[in-house]
């Protein structure tokens, strides 16, 4: 197979040699790693996180923690914003469309066309990049559950995260948290110290006892906010944090920042002191979540106009109850909903919790995604849900309603992949 630098032409290859996204399994990843040489194996110390939502912002969070610290960490993350190579972070710069291109030609050969999902070629990619390149920290993002996810193939990591839990992809993990817990709990593993975020109690339980099976540390993370706007992270036997407020907004993400921190304080690595910590805590980045919109493309209207405008990828009910939360803590304003969602979402759930916000909403199906629900039908499940919802062709049309409308403050929310369309229309990508 000739080598190739053209990404895109690349990536339409590997869609279209390996149309399946999900089929969860290790044996695959594993028969492929093994012809790259096991790189996995070869990878400076790793943080894995799974959960349902704040995967991302606690990698974030835990990113710049490390590099506060003067630390280099690679992070491998799914799913992307606006570009592919969001997802491969290589001693704090996004790689390369040359360097991916040739590392999946690489991937690519060493498969030797075997049966294999897209995920599991990126992943290898993933840990071949990370093997090649030094660093002092790897921090991997679980795909999708856990326990057959392709990352799971990391036999020791230093540390494990699990994120609060909720119902999402019930289809591959199951409808209760109890069958989604035991899914997750499945990167635990023996002498890793196991972060766990506050989350139902049948699914802590799930947690705990696979830690207890296993022989891993269990440390379940609570928060108690401070009236100087920072908070407290405490974990039993553990030493309490006292941290500032989080660069990242909302009330949900002191718990994503306390889970990095305890995540951070148990990899015995002492450069990683108190004080970068706090730091990491104030100054972690993360697109796409509760994130205010510059001037561009498509808010110049809006913001000319007084409008403010946040874009959030919340896209269950779990996500949307902490998006609605962040929003009722800042100054109360007519708010309108730009709303697009995938097709397998609870669409109810999801808009249950907003209503504390608004019920008004304007609908769109994300462009060039063909899982999404189409505006009409979301626009549907909007006004059985108690919304006043109109569908349109586009956020660009959204946005212009939204104005008309007289929305002091506009929300575009219900999918990652939404995320990444506005804020490609907007010029806002990703470095």
């Amino acid at each position: 197979m000739p080598a190739s630098t053209d990404l895109p032409a690349q990536l339409e290859r590997l869609s279209r040699l390996h149309p399946k996204l999900i089929d969860l399994s290790l044996e695959r990843v594993r028969a492929l790693l093994r012809k790259l040489g096991d790189p996995h194996l070869r990878l400076a110390p790793v943080i894995h996180v799974a959960g349902t939502n704040g995967k991302g912002s606690t990698l974030a969070f835990m990113r710049a923690m490390a590099e506060r610290a003067g630390l280099t960490a690679h992070v491998f993350t799914s799913p992307h914003l606006v570009r592919i190579n969001e997802r491969f972070r290589l001693a704090g710069q996004l790689i390369e469309d040359s360097d991916l291109a040739t590392l999946l030609d690489r991937v690519e050969a060493a498969n030797e066309g075997a049966p294999i999902t897209q995920f599991e070629v990126l992943t290898a990619a993933g840990f071949l990049a990370m093997a090649e390149r030094p660093a002092d920290l790897c921090l991997i993002e679980v795909g999708l559950g856990g326990r057959l996810d392709a990352t799971n193939v990391i036999e020791r990591p230093a540390v494990t995260v699990i994120t609060p839990i909720g119902i999402d992809h019930a289809e591959f993990l199951g409808d209760t948290l109890t069958a989604i817990a035991g899914e997750k709990a499945g990167i635990i593993k023996q002498g890793a110290p196991v972060i766990c975020g506050q989350t139902a109690p049948e699914a802590a339980h799930v947690i705990e006892a696979r830690a207890k099976e296993v022989g891993a540390k269990y440390v379940p993370v609570s928060v108690k906010p401070l009236g100087d706007g920072g908070f407290l992270a405490r974990a039993p036997l553990e030493p309490d944090l006292h941290l500032p407020a989080p660069g990242l907004l909302g009330p949900h993400q002191m718990l994503n920042a306390a889970m990095a921190a305890f995540a951070i304080a148990n990899l015995a690595m002492p450069i990683i002191d108190d004080a970068a910590i706090a730091a990491g805590v104030k100054k972690a980045d993360w697109p796409g979540r509760l994130q205010a919109l510059a001037d561009g493309p498509l808010t110049q209207e809006a913001l000319a106009g007084g409008v403010k405008v946040w874009l959030d990828g919340a896209h269950n009910p779990h996500g949307a109850q902490a998006l609605a939360a962040a929003l009722a803590q800042r100054p109360a304003r007519r708010t309108v909903f730009i709303l697009g969602m995938k097709a397998n979402k609870d669409a109810a759930g999801f808009f249950e919790a907003l209503t504390t916000i608004s019920r008004q909403a304007f609908t769109v199906q994300t462009p060039d995604q063909p899982s999404a629900m189409a505006a009409e039908i979301l626009a549907e499940r909007a006004r059985e849900g108690g919304f006043t919802a109109s569908p349109v062709d586009s956020v660009a049309e959204a946005m212009a309603r939204a104005v008309e409308a007289g929305a002091e403050r506009i929300v575009i929310a219900g999918s990652l992949y939404l995320a990444g369309h506005v804020l490609a229309l907007n010029g806002q990508i990703p470095r």
